[in-house]
């Protein structure tokens, strides 16, 4: 799996208002048994939140917020199937990350 690959929700719970997890931990350290990950939510379930701490992603035409704020360690085994790769859209993500470490 690659930095940047969106996989479907693999928590069934949740999946309705945020149908995919997208790894952005680096390639790297693909040896580890876990990968970190940005929940991507449709903008309905969100209150009003800082774009560049939430910006848009688009996955198979449909735009999702991705929570950098919710970054969390995932299994990697829990990830199956490559839905999308978003690594065109990384420098928006790696702000958002950077706003949640740095708060700017």
């Amino acid at each position: 799996m690659a930095q940047h690959d969106v996989f479907a929700n693999p928590s069934h719970s949740a999946a309705d208002g945020i149908p995919y997890v997208l790894v952005i931990q680096s390639d790297l350290l693909d040896a580890l048994a876990t990968r970190l990950t940005i929940p991507l939510a449709t903008p309905d379930t969100l209150v009003k939140v800082p774009t560049m701490l939430c910006p848009v992603i688009v996955v198979k035409g449909k735009r999702l917020h991705a929570l950098a704020h919710y970054a969390a360690p995932l299994p990697a085994k829990l990830l199956r199937r490559r839905i999308d790769n978003v690594a065109a859209q990384g420098s928006a993500l790696v702000s958002a990350v950077g706003a949640v470490l740095s708060g700017i």
